[in-house]
């Protein structure tokens, strides 16, 4: 069985149609590849062994019942309704080794899309009807695990509805006859989000006044452009739970620099009472749209994503 296999990635576009795709809804969490065989081990989409994070998904290896596997999935914590909240994930996502009030409080659950090995049978080169149908052959469902169903022919655009209804960040269409291409972003695999949302990096941020005194009062964001230079974006104040500005304040302290790490200028209303911070925290904003000059229009924060690299959040416009 292999050590490493890369998660195949999605690009982002208009939602397909016709006889050749199938579609899943989208999973508001953490992308995880599990890796099954004497016990579970699990790895981010960077790497990153996440294992100790999530002791409830060693109950993978007792769904497997000593078949060894890798399978691609979400990790996600649902909120008060049963839908995926990557709010409620934040309490998990950055805890190494959380307790047991904080798993029993904050359960997460990985809902299983792929299976690229089972048994020490390569199974990337597939298609993905084949993969589908022996992943769900495996009948992976229990308390903390879930493969979820998926669809094709017409259901693209009702799957679409359906995920507005239920609150959920939207769908991805899969081409059926696909392989899967590990570490690839391929146009064989589209995500149609239902909000904008977009990987941003905080180079500083200004501090906050009234309720926030001692805390953030808005991030100052960046992404790296075509020439590897960082490009301020724009800030943003809103979307932050006072549990989320006190673990953010604590985070940015020890980062604290003298100059602006952004290679273009920041306008001199964010710049001027500015704290500025090494580039090295990725988080995630909902947005409205684009301004022409490269900003980010009505941008809510959603929070920090430890599974992300800073040279991965790229500017492509």
């Amino acid at each position: 069985m292999p050590t490493l296999v890369r998660p195949m990635l999605a690009t982002s576009g208009a939602l397909p149609g016709g006889p050749g795709w199938g579609y899943e809804f989208k999973w508001d969490g953490v992308r995880a590849i599990g890796y099954v065989a004497d016990g579970v081990r699990l790895l981010s989409r960077n790497d990153r062994d996440v294992t100790p994070a999530y002791p409830e998904l060693g109950e993978l290896a007792r769904l497997l019942s000593g078949r060894r596997a890798v399978l691609d999935g979400e990790i996600v914590a649902l909120d008060g309704k049963g839908r995926p909240s990557f709010a409620a994930l934040q309490r998990r996502m950055h805890v190494r080794a959380p307790s047991a009030a904080l798993v029993g409080g904050t359960p997460v659950r990985m809902y299983l899309f792929d299976l690229l090995h089972l048994d020490g049978r390569d199974l990337t080169s597939l298609p993905y009807t084949e993969r589908r149908a022996a992943l769900q052959e495996l009948d992976l469902s229990g308390q903390s695990v879930d493969t979820p169903p998926y669809w094709t022919g017409d259901a693209g655009r009702d799957l679409a509805t359906a995920a507005a209804d239920l609150g959920l960040e939207g769908v991805v269409a899969k081409q059926l006859d696909s392989p899967y291409q590990p570490g690839r972003r391929s146009p064989a695999w589209v995500k149609v989000p239902l909000n904008d949302t977009v990987e941003v990096i905080v180079g500083g941020y200004q501090p906050g006044a009234g309720r926030r005194a001692g805390t953030v009062g808005s991030l100052l964001l960046g992404m790296y452009d075509q020439d590897d230079k960082l490009t301020f974006i724009g800030h943003v104040g809103t979307g932050f739970t006072q549990a989320a500005l006190r673990d953010l304040q604590q985070r940015l302290d020890p980062l604290r620099r003298p100059d602006p790490p952004f290679d273009s200028p920041v306008p001199r209303e964010h710049a001027r009472h500015a704290v500025w911070v090494d580039p090295v925290l990725v988080g995630d904003v909902t947005f409205r749209s684009w301004t022409p000059d490269n900003r980010l229009r009505h941008p809510s924060w959603k929070g920090l994503r430890s599974d992300r690299e800073p040279t991965e959040v790229r500017l492509h416009r």
